[in-house]
C-alpha cells in the first residue's frame, strides 16, 4: 500500500458567450484563455516538495481475513489526500515551467508519472483499459467495482451529452490549477456549455438549475434567471454557447441539472426543462477516455 508523505513549500472569470454553430470553443480563465472542443480536453497545468513513500499494509495471514472491508475503507479516506497530493505537484509542475525552473519542471513531470502509475485508482483504470482491450470483460468489470468502492465519481466523465424535445445539451468540465489552492480545501473548475436546437421551432432560455455534488456526498441547488446574465433566443438549427465556473471543497465531484424553456412562437406556450446530463469535475480529469 502507497501513501503519501509532504514537505510543503508554499513559496476567472472571463466568461464569454455567442451564438454559434457546432465547432471548437474557447473561453477565458483567469488571465489564460482555456481551448476545449468537445471531443478533447483542454488542460491548463506554488513551491510544493512532495515524495511517495511505501509502507507495507500488511499485519500478517491472521489479519488477511478480515482486512478487506477495512482495506476498502481506507481507500476511500486516503483518496481525498491523493487527490490533493496530484493537485499540488501538478501546480508546482506548472509554476516551475512559467519560472523557466525547466529542472524543476522535469524532476516534477517524472514525480507526477511515477504517482499516476503507482495511485490505486489510476492504476485501476489502467487495468481495466487493458481487460477491455482483450476483451476481458469479467476482469473490466472487476477493476471498475473497485474503482466505484474507492473513488464513485471517478468513473463520471467531464462532459456529458443529452437531448429534451430536440434541444441537444453538451457540457465539458476542465479543473482550472492557476484559481485553485488546494493547501486551503479550494478546487476550481471552469465549463462550457453549447446549447443547440434541433427541432423547428424558435425556444427561449429563462431560467438554469443545477445540483452539485462534492466528493463528501454533500449537494447543493443552485437556481438563477438565464445564464450569465441572459435569457437568450435559440432558432432552429443554431446553438448558443457559454462558459462559467464551480469552486469545490473537494478535488472532485460532480454537476447536473436542466434549463426552463419555452416555445416562443405561440403566445402562450408552456415552459418545459431542458436536461443537464451529470458530468464530472475532476482534477485528474476523464477516467473513461479511450475506453
Amino acid at each position: 500500500m502507497h501513501s503519501m508523505s509532504l514537505k510543503l513549500f508554499v513559496d476567472f472569470n472571463d466568461v464569454k458567450s455567442r451564438h454559434t454553430t457546432p465547432g471548437q470553443v474557447s473561453f477565458g480563465a483567469g488571465e489564460s484563455p482555456v481551448r476545449l472542443s468537445f471531443g478533447d480536453q483542454g488542460r491548463r497545468s506554488c513551491r510544493i516538495i512532495a515524495h511517495a513513500s511505501e509502507r507495507d499494509g500488511g499485519a500478517g495471514a491472521g489479519a488477511e481475513a478480515g482486512g478487506a472491508e477495512s482495506q476498502s475503507q481506507h481507500n476511500k479516506s486516503s483518496f481525498f489526500a491523493r487527490s490533493q497530493t496530484y493537485a499540488l505537484m501538478k501546480q508546482q509542475m506548472e509554476l516551475a515551467a512559467k519560472s523557466e525552473n525547466f529542472e524543476e519542471a522535469a524532476r516534477l513531470r517524472d514525480s507526477l508519472k511515477s504517482f499516476e502509475e503507482e495511485e490505486p485508482v489510476l492504476r485501476l483504470r489502467g487495468l481495466m483499459r487493458e481487460a477491455i482491450a482483450n476483451e476481458k470483460f469479467e476482469d473490466a468489470a472487476r477493476y471498475r467495482d473497485q474503482i466505484k468502492e474507492i473513488a464513485p465519481h471517478y468513473l463520471l466523465k467531464c462532459s456529458s451529452d443529452a437531448t429534451t424535445l430536440g434541444i441537444r445539451v453538451q457540457v465539458r468540465s476542465v479543473y482550472i490549477e492557476g484559481r485553485s489552492q488546494p493547501l486551503r480545501g479550494q478546487y476550481f473548475f471552469a465549463y462550457r456549455i453549447r446549447i443547440t436546437n434541433n427541432s423547428n421551432r424558435p425556444v427561449q432560455l429563462l431560467k438554469r438549475h443545477w445540483i452539485i455534488t462534492n466528493a463528501n456526498e454533500k449537494s447543493e441547488d443552485v437556481w438563477g434567471i438565464g445564464v450569465i446574465g441572459e435569457q437568450p433566443v435559440i432558432l432552429p438549427n443554431n446553438s448558443f454557447e457559454y462558459s462559467s465556473a464551480c469552486p469545490l471543497t473537494t478535488p472532485s465531484g460532480r454537476m447536473e441539472g436542466d434549463f426552463e424553456m419555452k416555445h416562443i412562437d405561440k403566445v402562450g406556450s408552456k415552459t418545459f426543462n431542458v436536461a443537464v446530463a451529470p458530468f464530472a469535475l475532476s482534477t485528474f480529469g476523464d477516467a473513461t477516455d479511450s475506453i
